[in-house]
């Protein structure tokens, strides 16, 4: 992820886009592993089977017949069930889609949002965290621009239909569900890939919690978070003010870049925090608090 400094000057991004063939790739595995997971076990066989007897009749038995021949076989048979797409013609609607999905009002979220300012910072397979149920537009619209998103939330119903979204809107291939309630640190078996560049804070997931576990939480996510990392704190649960967690981030800065100009003068509007780690090296390989 960018920093704003960074983005004032001549922006010198760490990793290169996507381009349409990668998409067009994930777009076809997608779909042929989605059609994998409906069908039954037995109807996977006789998929086997017909790929098999194919394979034998083009090449008249004069190779050995093994398992990675077997499995491109089977994913063309499933490509022709499933009609897909050429590039050309996926391309034209992909774009087009991706256009809007790119797009903060698409996900019901504000252009002067706090993530809709960070936008132009996300660069392809950032680390994200979405926490809360109130982060779910967040975490559809951090997808889109490619970033790895892990979400969060207390609510089953809440993780399966961001999950079923995810895949119907084309943007689930980095993506990664859990249902957990916010505690001292992040459970264990919730998976970060690597160092976090922005993390997505909805207040609502920690009002159960005292204020110290509170502080304990964050100090957690602030040990995952990388140098230069950003945190965002929504403005989404009334009982909970992003300011009332500003204390926990003794260090970090706040950017206050977004803030409306019609608000009074050192008043913080209802728009949530935007805070920036110290650039300075800490130590990201610290998984897990030891406090018990």
């Amino acid at each position: 992820m960018l920093t704003a400094a960074q983005l004032r000057g001549t922006p010198q991004r760490r990793r290169s886009p996507y381009s349409d063939k990668q998409y067009y790739q994930e777009y076809i595995l997608q779909r042929i592993e989605g059609y994998k997971n409906s069908i039954c076990r037995d109807e996977l066989l006789r998929l086997g089977d017909e790929a098999a007897a194919e394979l034998q009749t083009a090449a008249e038995g004069q190779f050995l017949l093994t398992e990675v021949l077997m499995l491109e076989s089977v994913d063309r048979l499933i490509m022709k069930r499933l009609s897909l797409r050429p590039y050309n013609r996926w391309r034209r609607q992909f774009l087009k889609l991706r256009e809007a999905q790119r797009t903060p009002t698409h996900w019901g979220l504000e252009p002067t949002s706090p993530l809709a300012r960070l936008l132009p910072r996300i660069e392809p397979r950032d680390i994200t965290l979405a926490i809360g149920s109130a982060a779910e537009p967040a975490a559809y619209l951090l997808a889109a621009y490619d970033a790895v998103v892990t979400f969060l939330a207390g609510d089953l119903g809440c993780v399966e239909r961001v999950e079923s979204r995810m895949a119907t809107e084309a943007l689930g291939s980095m993506f990664e569900g859990y249902v957990a309630q916010a505690g001292p640190s992040l459970p264990d078996f919730v998976d970060i890939p690597g160092p976090l560049d922005l993390v997505v804070l909805d207040p609502g997931a920690l009002t159960d919690l005292s204020v110290a576990c509170r502080m304990e939480f964050i100090a957690d996510l602030q040990r995952l978070s990388r140098p230069n990392s950003v945190h965002v704190i929504l403005p989404s649960c009334p009982s909970l003010a992003p300011d009332s967690l500003l204390s926990f981030y003794d260090g970090w800065t706040v950017e206050e870049g977004g803030r409306r100009r019609r608000r009074t003068p050192g008043v913080r509007g209802p728009d949530g925090l935007v805070l920036s780690n110290p650039p300075c090296p800490g130590d990201t390989t610290v998984r897990r608090s030891t406090a018990s």
